[in-house]
């Protein structure tokens, strides 16, 4: 199989040109059908004050059009939700207002915790979404529990899968709940000011779904095929306002902060003292543009990235958690493969550095702006430049960190996007060589969505240039999936040239071309503990084209998916693995002899993987895999222990083990992760969370601990405290405690 070539296998067996004709005017026809008749709630207008105490009280209310007769997304789509649940909507000049009731067996109901941007898997809540563009594509995400916690989410990408949800973006809406024996109340009012519009619209397109754990029920307004997700903004209703809405009168926000910060490296034994200003304005230009201003930011209270064990070759994705860079974040971080092997722009790069002796620190941000929003109906524009900070002892240069995306709607919920990207050293430097003085990438786009979402898919083509070297560095990708009730299929074809870089992006591996096909069956059960179950297939292959096409991996995975009426899953795995190395190779990355480079290697593993009902006072979630590992075995075993005393405590023990035998003279190893959290709602405004995360690979046991006072709407006050050892002697690594005020003013 080592001498395996490109040449060799028949591209005939994914496509051939003749059914890639049919499948491309499929693509094309059904973005251009409507989908299912939607259905419609009139939204009156109102001059009578309404008072937020989650009663519903005001005769304006009785007279109110209701959104009701929900239908079932989970166990079943086929039948009406057991429980009803009633939404209506009002607005004036300054809000619109929302009072549902939703109707329960019990008032036993399920709330993990009182902190705000709750799960939505966990708790029992009532979620409204509201499209106020129409495109089907972006969406501001409202979400109630019966205590009264609220939850804001941005919704981009159609909502279509899981990373289409930013739980960062905040907004400052009033929220308040009633609890009853068999129902319980909510009542909410969310200013215009805080969500995009146009002016003079007369109606959006709206969404209501509810998730009742005492049912282990998942319902909706506006009904959802059960092979789609429940928050896609395919599936939708229209809100038809009594007359046009006013202009938007948003803000000017202005987000002080201070911090006092004191450390110490005890591995320089250097302490660190220091007090920091700065803050960040949010300038609404229009109703749908936003300009976000940051001078001398400072992320300390942002929470610490979960660890994990890598044993691969290839660097891990972890996603944005800082503010600034939330907002309309899909213009800018949507760009690029799918799967996140080729994204020409990734935010976490910039703040970051690598010191002169490889070793990545903290690169200070001196200031950056961000303008993004809707330009009209059709056309979206975001512009991003932020400033970084030079550190001539750690030969870290100060940078210009440019990017501009701009997207067309086209048909129903399709986009064709255009961006330009560029790193630029903001002056010469004598440690600089003239390759890294800047790199610059180019792009476009087109982002396929149906009307009812049965086609998805990207199409698109990159280029990057750096100094002396502006030939080839292309990277691009051709990616369809198909979904209907029974089958999910999907085609993918990828090519990263050996020279595209994207000093701003995430790209862990270049110079391949990758193909893959996925299938998946659905089988729907009619009665019985089980309401869906199917087997899929997949195949991945990577190929090296500076190696005449030879395969450099690929993978067949067969697996069996359960999904049970309360809500636990099951998932059966069998994977197959080739991977030739060109380079030698240390699994355990221990730094032990590697297995040998110019080599191929094939094995086999098992696994499985098992999820208990989240609903639940104790739930849990446990998965092994095992088998063959190049010339050797693994067994990893792991899962997480979650106990909540609702609402006030949430407890998790999240422990992974990585078993490793290799024949000699190769390493063995037996990695732990371990990572015990405590989290602790006081109130609506008090928060105490503890995170302990130890990890004997990086030989690191992490300690984050941060009380969290929100003393007026998005205004916080942090104690964070962040302690470090090592594994082995339990000696001192890094300790930080800071102080840090922010406060959220509008002028």
């Amino acid at each position: 199989m080592d001498n395996y070539k490109f040449s060799e296998f028949s591209f005939m067996r994914y496509f051939n040109t003749k059914r890639l004709f049919y499948v491309c005017i499929g693509l094309i026809l059904t973005s251009l059908v409507h989908g299912q008749q939607p259905r419609n709630i009139t939204v009156k207008y109102i001059s009578e004050e309404i008072k937020i105490d989650g009663i519903l009280d005001e005769d304006v209310w009785q007279d109110a059009d209701k959104g009701g007769d929900f239908w079932q997304f989970f166990p079943t789509d086929s039948m009406k939700s057991v429980n009803n649940t009633e939404f209506r909507l009002l607005y004036d000049d300054h809000a619109l207002y929302i009072g549902i009731r939703a109707d329960a067996k019990s008032d036993d109901y399920v709330v993990s915790s009182l902190r705000r941007d709750f799960s939505g898997v966990g708790n029992d809540n009532v979620t409204l979404m509201f499209d106020t563009f129409k495109d089907g594509t972006t969406a501001f995400l409202f979400g109630m529990t019966p205590y009264g916690v609220q939850r804001d989410v941005f919704v981009s990408g159609g909502g279509s899968d899981r990373n289409a949800f930013n739980t960062s973006w905040d907004q400052i809406w009033h929220l308040q709940s009633t609890m009853h024996e068999d129902h319980y109340i909510l009542e909410a009012s969310v200013p215009l000011s805080s969500i995009k519009f146009r002016e003079g619209e007369t109606s959006w397109r709206v969404q209501c779904y509810r998730w009742d754990m005492q049912t282990n029920e998942q319902s909706a307004w506006a009904r959802v095929p059960q092979n789609q997700m429940l928050s896609s903004l395919a599936f939708m209703g229209d809100m038809i306002f009594e007359k046009p809405l006013p202009k938007s009168r948003t803000p000017i926000a202005i987000i002080p902060y201070v911090n006092a910060l004191t450390s110490k490296d005890f591995v320089t034994d250097l302490p660190d003292n220091k007090l920091t200003f700065g803050g960040d304005a949010k300038v609404a230009i229009g109703n749908s543009m936003n300009l976000d201003i940051t001078v001398n930011p400072d992320f300390s209270n942002v929470e610490v990235d979960d660890i994990f064990t890598n044993l691969t070759r290839f660097e891990v994705f972890l996603p944005e958690k800082r503010q600034f860079f939330i907002d309309n974040n899909d213009l800018f971080g949507s760009y690029g493969d799918t799967y996140y092997a080729a994204k020409p722009f990734f935010s976490r790069r910039i703040g970051l550095a690598r010191d002169k002796n490889g070793n990545l620190i903290e690169n200070r941000i001196i200031g950056g702006v961000r303008l993004s929003g809707k330009l009209n109906e059709n056309w979206r524009l975001g512009l991003l430049n932020i400033q970084t900070g030079e550190d001539e002892n750690n030969e870290i240069a100060s940078n210009n960190n440019m990017m501009i995306s701009v997207q067309r709607k086209v048909f129903s919920r399709s986009n064709i996007g255009f961006f330009a990207i560029n790193r630029e050293a903001f002056k010469d430097y004598a440690f600089l060589d003239n390759a890294e003085k800047y790199n610059r990438v180019f792009g476009a786009e087109y982002n396929l969505a149906s009307a009812d979402n049965s086609w998805t898919g990207k199409f698109y083509l990159h280029k990057s240039f750096q100094p002396d070297d502006s030939k080839g560095n292309l990277s691009s990708q051709a990616t369809v999936t198909y979904m209907n009730r029974r089958i999910r299929w999907i085609a993918d074809l990828m090519y990263v040239d050996k020279d595209f870089k994207a000093d701003l992006g995430f790209v862990p591996r270049t110079d391949i071309l990758k193909n893959g096909n996925g299938l998946t069956f659905n089988f729907y059960p009619k009665s019985g503990p089980v309401s869906l179950h199917g087997p899929g297939a997949m195949a991945l292959y990577y190929w090296k084209p500076s190696m005449d096409m030879k395969k450099e991996d690929h993978t067949y995975n067969l697996y069996y998916n359960v999904n049970f009426n309360d809500q636990s899953t099951l998932r059966l795995d069998y994977n197959n693995y080739f991977v030739y190395l060109t380079h030698g190779f240390d699994p355990t990355r221990s730094g032990g002899e590697p297995l040998p480079g110019n080599q191929s290697y094939s094995y086999n593993q098992l696994g499985a993987t098992y999820q208990s009902n989240p609903g639940k006072l104790f739930s849990f979630n446990a998965q092994t895999t095992g088998g063959q590992f190049f010339t050797g075995h693994s067994l990893t075993i792991g899962g997480q222990l979650t106990t909540r005393m609702q609402p006030w405590a949430l407890l998790s023990l999240n422990v992974r083990y990585d078993a490793i035998r290799l024949p000699q003279p190769h390493s063995n190893a037996d990695y732990w992760l371990v990572t015990p959290k405590v989290d602790i709602t006081f109130s609506k405004t008090v928060f105490w969370s503890t995170l302990v995360q130890y990890s004997n690979q990086r030989d690191n046991i992490g300690i984050n601990s941060r009380l969290q006072w929100r003393f007026a709407p998005l205004s916080d006050l942090y104690l964070v405290y962040n302690d470090n050892y090592f594994t082995r002697d339990f000696e001192p690594r890094f300790r930080s405690i800071n102080l840090k005020l922010t406060y959220w003013l509008n002028l």
